[in-house]
């Protein structure tokens, strides 16, 4: 029968190799998330919509989807904007919208899903996959070695720099 270090370091790896593409994909799309302030890769959209007409300037953003909306003036029926225009009597909206490139924005909503996204699964399995590292890890080495040793300051160091960053 294997030990169970052995057990762990046979799984760890495997898991491992298992996972390195799911890691790469919400590696690359939580850096993404980090300048979604910015426009950072970000391509400009051209969009027309057809609204109801007349709805109020302060729910106007609302129903474009558009934050930080505001309005910097109004002529007549037509209500302009930092991004464009609506025509309150008509109802039609005119504007630019920028949005990640189709692949990245799909990347990105891995992150954003909840119980009833259609990721939840994913996310479950790879939340519980980097739980099964954190506890695997511990097996890699010989508990009496110098790199354990080392292992373990550095896992204090990371756990103490999170705790911090979270609570600052």
């Amino acid at each position: 029968m294997k030990s169970t270090r052995t057990t762990m370091r046979l799984l760890h790896r495997y898991i491992g190799y298992f996972m390195a593409g799911i890691m790469a994909v919400y590696a690359i799309s939580g850096v993404l998330l980090i300048y979604r302030d910015t426009d950072f890769l970000k391509k400009e959209k051209k969009i027309e919509k057809k609204l109801e007409a007349n709805i109020p300037t302060d729910k106007l953003g609302k129903e474009l989807k558009i934050k930080g909306f505001e309005v910097k003036e109004q002529k007549g029926n037509l209500i302009i904007f930092k991004e464009g225009t609506y025509n309150a009597k008509t109802g039609e909206a005119k504007f630019t919208k920028k949005e990640l490139p189709y692949v990245l924005k799909k990347m990105t909503e891995l992150h954003k899903s909840d119980s009833k996204h259609k990721f939840y699964l994913l996310n479950t399995i790879f939340g519980i996959s980097l739980f099964f590292f954190v506890i695997s890890s511990f097996w890699m080495f010989n508990p009496k070695s110098q790199i354990f040793r080392k292992g373990m300051i550095a896992t204090a160091i990371g756990l103490a720099l999170a705790l911090f960053l979270t609570l600052a």
